[in-house]
């Protein structure tokens, strides 16, 4: 990092030099939702199962005209909640990678941490909203098909749960609080003919 900034400082003109501090943050930030992310992603394997009954229960609450979902077996559903994590995994991994090839790329490294917070955003909407999504019963690429017609929306929310997941103490609580916006959110993004008459 310290090699790559300092090559980019040295393209700048001198009265830019003030930019130097502004790319050790970005630079930091960056490492932050790595950290923020990977911390998400263990929680996710581990309490998966339990997010998704979790998230069950807020449709419920929100929609209790929502035909019920057909119940599955506690092993079923650990089974078919870790898979669902690899499968978020096996998305998320090349994505990193390419990020970090253009984070080591000298000019075209400082757009490379606003691509880090961009994605961010999605990956967190996309770990959020998956949990009713799969309760419905759609795939891993239908699901990330129907988020990206609301993309604003989808970052907004990434990024609320991104902050919050990187203040220590609140982020214990910031997953389970999460998972009931994200299954909010995904009802929020149901087709029209799903509408019910109750207004949501």
């Amino acid at each position: 990092a310290g090699h790559a900034i300092a090559t980019v400082m040295g393209w700048l003109p001198q009265w830019l030099g003030f930019l130097d501090w502004l790319l050790w943050i970005l630079y930091g930030l960056v490492f932050v939702l790595l950290f923020t992310y990977s911390f998400v992603t263990l929680a996710n394997l581990i309490g998966a199962p339990f997010y998704g009954l979790l998230a069950e229960r807020v449709e419920k609450h929100l929609d209790p005209d929502r035909p019920a979902q057909a119940e599955r077996s506690l092993w079923k559903l650990i089974v078919a909640s870790l898979a669902r994590e690899v499968q978020k995994i096996s998305y998320y991994l090349p994505r990193v990678l390419a990020l970090l090839i253009i984070g080591m790329i000298p000019g075209i490294n400082v757009f490379g941490a606003v691509l880090w917070f961009v994605f961010a955003a999605w990956m967190m909407t996309l770990q959020y909203a998956d949990f009713s999504a799969d309760n419905e019963g759609l795939g891993f690429a239908q699901m990330r098909q129907r988020l990206r017609t609301a993309r604003l929306s989808c970052l907004a929310f990434g990024l609320m749960v991104s902050l919050a997941n990187m203040i220590p103490v609140l982020n214990l609580l910031a997953v389970p609080a999460a998972v009931c916006g994200g299954t909010h959110f995904w009802l929020q993004l149901r087709p029209a003919p799903e509408i019910r008459a109750s207004g949501r």
